[in-house]
């Protein structure tokens, strides 16, 4: 089956919505989404979005703050652009119709919107916007309404991208060509309820996959968070850069029964202290800014004090505020810690860290156009040069909303150019000589064994020992991988695999890479920043195969 279209979006997050809302008016658009439409990074997101707003605050400051957390790898011209072009972006959700908490005091006239700013670790100012404890989904709620009714966009939910299309390996499965004007002409995908693999063409191709969290054990993303975006273009030939700074969050619950829950950053903002069994509080430590400290700075801390005591989990402790205002201010981080038997408002959480945000990814240009011809990447798959080393907290909101506007702008007008090369006819997929798995347990056994020695070697402390015994193992997966793969008919299980193997190897080698510790990059054998040898990016390309 072939489906053709002007714009193909590879996510449903609020960089993909975003774009398709934006280009529609300019030709038909199609959505591919893994799972429902709902289930993405952006859903999960609870803190909120940072912006300038506040009278005390100020672009210079939200700048300086960006740049100090990037650790000296932000570009600077990025992080100006993503944040003086915020309150228009925010703004237009509000039009939209997005409910963010409005201030319950009533402020003075000239401050506009009179939005409820937190603050969050790193942030010297209030500029955190937010809808209650669940941000992501209201601006979820609000996108997929607007994509559900506009009659230019097309929906395929529980439709996983396999690879993209590009004029060079357009042809036959298995085959390649070379090309010197190389171009993205759309993408292979499997429908997941049929069993069937589609091929749809597309003048120009977004990736908004979303992150790679689900290559570590233990994650605060759902998921469908296997890093699909970035290894897909990999595999087509795109740049990526900058992949061993993954942020792990510092607090995610500790719980038998609780997968993947998040305790946000937002509720240390609020007061919130870091303590350890013995009811002791430890980021004075550790950080001038204690409990308000950075992301990285505190994950590691949290690290080094539960190898250092052996306890499963540290506590993060708000009881010392009123119980209403934790209630209204934090209404489903209360409903959920009250499920697992847990009052917030009387009792500390147990909590530890978790793979949350991958802050490199597919290099893109202020466009979001990556060095692929027609092939665009937004959001967490991106790596646009705003993170640097370590992320803002609340910043990764408004990047995709800045850089899917500009994205969408620019889609526009590069489709109108003259020189345009249109996408050609396109070969079905090719499951000639294939056949159905016999040996599943080679899927779910390397799924396992990556996102453990990941966890183990490849963490918030790495070695060079701890990254080399990690880097023999992917080997030796990537190899049964890729014999595998092209033997058997592709399933759901399969593809995500090959996509978590791809992002684990390309993590293992940047961090191998960078003789330095930087930003949420840490190895005890380099300890210290090395500006001389080491402030640039790790940029890796896949070898020409011509």
């Amino acid at each position: 089956m072939k489906v053709k279209t002007d714009f193909l979006i590879i996510g449903s997050g609020v960089a993909g919505l975003t774009f398709a809302l934006k280009v529609a008016d300019h030709g038909s658009v199609t959505i591919v989404t893994k799972k429902g439409v709902m289930d993405t990074n952006t859903a999960q997101a609870q803190g909120g979005i940072a912006s300038v707003f506040g009278k005390l605050d100020s672009f210079d400051l939200h700048i300086r703050d960006t740049l100090v957390a990037g650790d000296g790898l932000c570009n600077r011209e990025v992080v100006e652009i993503v944040v003086r072009n915020g309150p228009e972006r925010i703004r237009e959700l509000i039009d939209m119709g997005v409910r963010f908490n409005l201030a319950e005091i009533q402020r003075d006239k000239d401050e506009e919107l009179n939005l409820d700013l937190g603050r969050e670790g790193g942030h010297s100012q209030k500029r955190i916007i937010h809808a209650e404890d669940m941000t992501g989904r209201e601006l979820e709620r609000v996108l997929v309404d607007h994509v559900k009714r506009h009659p230019n966009i097309k929906l395929y939910e529980n439709h996983i991208a396999i690879d993209l299309i590009t004029f060079s390996t357009r042809l036959k499965r298995g085959q390649i060509t070379t090309t010197h004007e190389d171009f993205c002409c759309g993408a292979y995908v499997l429908d997941r309820d049929t069993n069937q693999v589609k091929t749809f063409a597309a003048e120009i191709t977004l990736l908004a996959t979303g992150g790679s969290g689900k290559v570590y054990l233990y994650t605060s993303n759902p998921d469908i968070a296997a890093g699909d975006g970035i290894a897909m273009a990999y595999r087509a030939g795109a740049t990526v850069a900058n992949l061993e700074f993954v942020q792990f969050h510092p607090t995610c619950l500790y719980h038998p029964d609780a997968k993947n829950f998040l305790i946000s950053e937002a509720v240390r903002g609020e007061g919130a202290t870091l303590i350890d069994s013995a009811g002791n509080a430890f980021m004075e430590k550790y950080d001038p800014l204690k409990d308000l400290a950075c992301r990285d700075v505190v994950a590691r801390a949290i690290d080094h004090e539960l190898k250092k005591s052996g306890h499963d989990s540290v506590f993060l402790d708000i009881s010392n505020k009123d119980s209403e205002f934790v209630k209204k201010r934090f209404p489903n981080l209360y409903k959920q810690c009250l499920s697992f038997g847990i009052d917030m408002t009387r009792e500390p959480i147990p909590v530890v860290p978790a793979a949350h945000y991958m802050c490199g990814g597919v290099v893109t240009d202020i466009f979001g156009r990556t060095d692929i011809k027609k092939l665009y990447a937004v959001g967490e798959t991106a790596c646009t040069g705003l993170h640097g080393a370590n992320r803002l907290a609340s910043n990764s909101l408004i990047e995709a909303l800045v850089y899917a506007h500009k994205a969408s702008k620019q889609a526009v007008v590069e489709m109108n150019t003259s020189d345009f090369k249109p996408t050609p006819e396109l070969f079905l997929w090719d499951e000639v000589g294939t056949s159905d798995s016999d040996e599943l347990i080679m899927v779910s056994h390397n799924w396992d064994e990556i996102r453990r020695f990941m966890w183990n070697y490849v963490g918030i402390v790495r070695s060079n020992k701890r990254l080399e015994r990690a880097w023999r193992r992917i080997e030796i997966i990537q190899k049964e991988i890729q014999d595998y793969y092209w033997n058997f008919k592709v399933t759901p299980d399969l593809i995500e695999l090959r996509n978590l193997a791809m992002v684990a190897e390309l993590i293992v080698r940047c961090a191998m890479h960078r003789k330095e510790s930087r930003g949420l990059h840490y190895n005890i054998e380099y300890p210290h920043r090395d500006d001389k040898r080491w402030q640039k990016d790790t940029v890796v390309r896949r070898p020409f195969l011509g």
